[in-house]
């Protein structure tokens, strides 16, 4: 089986995985209510603002192994904890993958119908996502763009050589590197 392969390959493998989108009124446990359905998890943290304790929206959730964490995953990312659909990734110990911008692409004119979850499964094709998020106003409604980050440029660029002009739900998609706003023209 894969998974254990890709454990056994992987010795140092983080069980630990970032829950984001989570209502703010959100307790550890109720998400060890929803996460350990799948396996054993070693702790819960709820991330809080130091000066007021109220919930930044988001959580670490750490298993015991890396199986399971990656059935949370698999099974659990976009399911809905009290009413909002969380959002999983790996928790990145180095954050320079994830803030160099590499593999990171800008998706517009999406229909106001797509969601995260059929964000993440168009491009899921191209590669490995650590990342993928439609925005939303305060309520809840598509912006009608979002972001998807890849763990490589490589897979980013094929995505953007695929996706770029497709029509999807009767609009056609625009896709391009994501530029951060203070390198933007």
């Amino acid at each position: 089986n894969t998974a254990n392969n890709a454990a056994a390959a992987q010795p140092l493998a983080s069980a630990s995985l970032y829950v984001g989108d989570l209502d703010p009124n959100i307790t550890e446990p109720q998400l060890f209510e929803t996460f350990s359905v799948v396996g054993p998890v070693a702790s819960i943290r709820v991330c809080r603002d130091a000066m007021t304790r109220r919930s930044l929206g988001y959580a670490y959730v750490n298993f015991h192994n890396v199986v399971d964490a990656e059935r949370a995953l698999d099974t659990l990312n976009y399911t809905t904890i009290k009413g909002k659909a969380c959002r999983i990734m790996w928790k990145h110990r180095d954050p320079s993958i994830r803030k160099s911008g590499a593999g990171n692409i800008f998706i517009k004119n999406l229909d106001k119908s797509v969601d995260t979850r059929t964000l993440h499964d168009t491009f899921s094709q191209f590669g490995n996502i650590l990342s993928c998020k439609v925005s939303m106003d305060d309520q809840a409604n598509s912006r009608g763009f979002g972001f998807v980050q890849f763990e490589t440029a490589e897979e980013a660029n094929e995505a953007i050589a695929k996706v770029n002009g497709i029509m999807l739900l009767e609009k056609k998609l625009f896709v391009g590197p994501f530029i951060p706003r203070n390198e933007r023209d």
